[in-house]
């Protein structure tokens, strides 16, 4: 007579923990990784851009600052917009990304950068810089298309940068 662990049916675990398996979590940390490397690279270009003066009348940051207070009809720290940021461009993005990476158009890291980058464009353009009363693509400020050139730097910063970090962290 078998046993019930002989009885019952195999349950072949491999095809769950193979690279690119939602269970194997490697992917996981090379994508918040690789979000951290993009998100380094979008705040030194935001550190530049407020220490030079660069587009005064452009403040995104301070336009969801104030959004979130108004919102929560509460004083917002200036320094929650920015971890805000950090938070969404290590470990949401960062997750997004290394989960479509694979499906991404281009042969190398820097160009389905490129091409997370602009399509985030598009959504921040459209959709969220609209909501935190800045305009589509940062229109109300009165610059013409300097925010939306900027902020275009600000997501190529990221995303190319987390391209070229997760193209170099799925290697390992």
């Amino acid at each position: 007579m078998k046993t019930c662990r002989e009885q019952a049916a195999p349950f072949d675990i491999e095809p769950l923990i193979q690279p690119g398996s939602i269970m194997n979590l490697g992917w996981l940390w090379k994508s918040i990784a690789a979000g951290l490397c993009g998100t380094a690279a979008h705040t030194l270009l935001m550190i530049f851009k407020s220490r030079t003066g660069l587009l005064p009348g452009f403040e995104p940051y301070e336009a969801l600052q104030k959004t979130l207070s108004h919102l929560t009809a509460t004083d917002i720290h200036p320094l929650v917009p920015w971890l805000l940021s950090f938070a969404n461009g290590a470990v949401l993005l960062g997750v997004v990304f290394g989960r479509i990476y694979p499906r991404l158009p281009g042969a190398s890291g820097a160009l389905k950068g490129v091409f997370f980058g602009i399509a985030g464009w598009l959504a921040m353009g459209v959709l969220f810089f609209p909501l935190i009363g800045l305009g589509f693509f940062g229109s109300s400020s009165g610059l013409g298309m300097q925010p939306a050139l900027f902020m275009l730097a600000m997501l190529l910063a990221y995303s190319v940068v987390t391209g070229i970090a997760l193209d170099y962290f799925r290697r390992l």
